[in-house]
Parts: structure tokens; C-alpha cells; sequence
């Protein structure tokens, strides 16, 4: 349910409402998570690692998930750019103001067609599955802590109201408790427990340990939110720390 709920909110900001409701592109989406959760050889040895790739056939799944992912952001540009095509008047999504700034002369943005499709990819890959993902586990965490979901609930119920089944945006701001108890899902739950790969910029000093620019950089989240030196009681769920 929270899958389809945001599939379908990010599907009308980025893409003016086309649900992705493709059963060839849901398994390609997927297969993406699978591949960027489990283990690539080039994350560990990057200089031969793409051999150790292309045996196990990592290096081929991840073609053709790019491929396929490529030619579906392509056609909704190309849809997008069609002069003939349909819109509510005033309703704009994210690839009309994209497809804006590419046609403004006058803008310092240089906006390319792969710039415009790579936005999209990080929006869509890090919307959909991330999203519904925290909320599963935040509804799971309160469920089991009772004097949590209360305190969420009266927060709410307090500030805007008992009668209204809307809460806006504007009223976030006042929901702390609500925050922290989203900030506290995101730390015993990470999306993605292994961040993505990075590369270092600069020289820099570790633990003692020189680090050179270029190095891969992978990051544990799982561990650097559980680390006992600075959460109290870290495999529980508490917000208020």
C-alpha cells in the first residue's frame, strides 16, 4: 500500500501523473535495489574488480537495468516536448520546469537531455522504494512502542485537530515529535544500510590512515546508527535520544 501511494504522489510530481504501473519496469526497478544492495566486486577492488563483474554477470544486469530504465525516462521526455500534448492549465510537473530551463536562453543552467533523464533516475530510484520502505518500518516501530504512537498521535491530534483527516504541510513544522520519530526510524532502519560508493576528494586523515583522493569510500550506515559511544540505548526505538 505505501509502495503504491508513492509511486503514485512522485509519479504526478515528476512525470504529471503517469502511475508506473509496467510490470516489465517494476521488475526492472527491482532488480536496480537488488544490485545496488548487494555485493560488486568493484566496490572492493576497483581496479580489477569489472573482471570478477562481468564473470558472475553483475556487469550485464546492471546494463541492461540502465538500458531499460533509459528508454522509459526517454519516452517521457519525449511526450513532455510534444507540442500537441494534453496538460491542466497551470499544472506544471518536474520535467516541464526541467525541459524550462533547457529552452531559456537567458538561464546559467545548461540543462542536456542525459542531465534531465540522470534527475529523474536519482528522483524515481530514491523516491519510490526509500520512501515506502521508512514508513513501513516507522508504522512497525510505533505499533510496538505504545507510549510512542500516543505521544505521535496526541502531537497531532492536538495541533491539528480532532475533526480534519488532512495535515498539511505547513503544519510539519509544528509536528516535532513526528520528526523524531522519523529521524529515529531512518537510524535503526536505513533504506540502504551499505550506502551507495563514494569517492574522496582530498588528502585527508583518518584513524591515522591516509586517505587519497579517489579512494572508494563506502559508508555503513547500519553500524554508524547502532554505535553504543553515541545513541543511547541503540537497538531500540526511542525518539527522544
Amino acid at each position: 500500500m505505501f509502495a503504491r501511494f508513492t509511486n503514485r504522489t512522485l509519479c504526478r510530481v515528476a512525470f504529471g501523473g503517469m502511475a508506473f504501473d509496467d510490470g516489465k519496469l517494476k521488475e526492472t526497478l527491482k532488480e536496480i535495489t537488488s544490485l545496488m544492495s548487494g555485493f560488486s566486486a568493484s566496490d572492493i577492488f576497483p581496479k580489477v574488480g569489472w573482471i570478477i563483474d562481468r564473470l558472475t554477470g553483475m556487469h550485464g544486469r546492471l546494463e541492461k537495468c540502465c538500458h531499460d530504465l533509459d528508454k522509459f525516462f526517454q519516452d517521457i521526455v519525449d511526450e513532455h516536448r510534444n507540442p500537441e500534448r494534453w496538460k491542466p492549465e497551470h499544472e506544471y510537473d518536474l520535467i516541464d520546469v526541467l525541459l524550462e530551463l533547457d529552452m531559456d536562453l537567458t538561464s546559467p543552467i545548461c540543462l542536456t537531455n542525459d542531465h534531465i533523464k540522470a534527475i529523474l533516475m536519482n528522483v524515481f530510484l530514491a523516491g519510490v522504494d526509500a520512501s515506502s520502505v521508512t514508513m513501513n518500518w516507522a508504522m512497525a516501530e510505533l505499533i510496538k512502542n505504545p507510549a510512542a504512537m500516543k505521544k505521535v498521535q496526541d502531537e497531532v491530534r492536538n495541533y491539528v485537530g480532532r475533526n480534519t483527516d488532512k495535515v498539511d504541510e505547513k503544519d510539519l513544522d509544528h509536528l516535532q515529535y513526528l520528526k523524531m520519530a522519523v529521524r529515529e526510524t531512518l537510524r535503526l532502519h536505513s533504506p540502504l544500510p551499505m550506502l551507495l560508493p563514494r569517492e574522496s576528494m582530498n588528502n585527508c586523515k583518518i584513524d591515522g590512515y591516509d586517505i587519497k583522493p579517489k579512494t572508494r569510500v563506502l559508508i555503513n550506515a547500519w553500524a554508524v546508527g547502532r554505535n553504543p559511544a553515541y545513541w543511547h540505548k541503540p537497538d531500540e526505538f526511542y525518539p527522544e535520544s
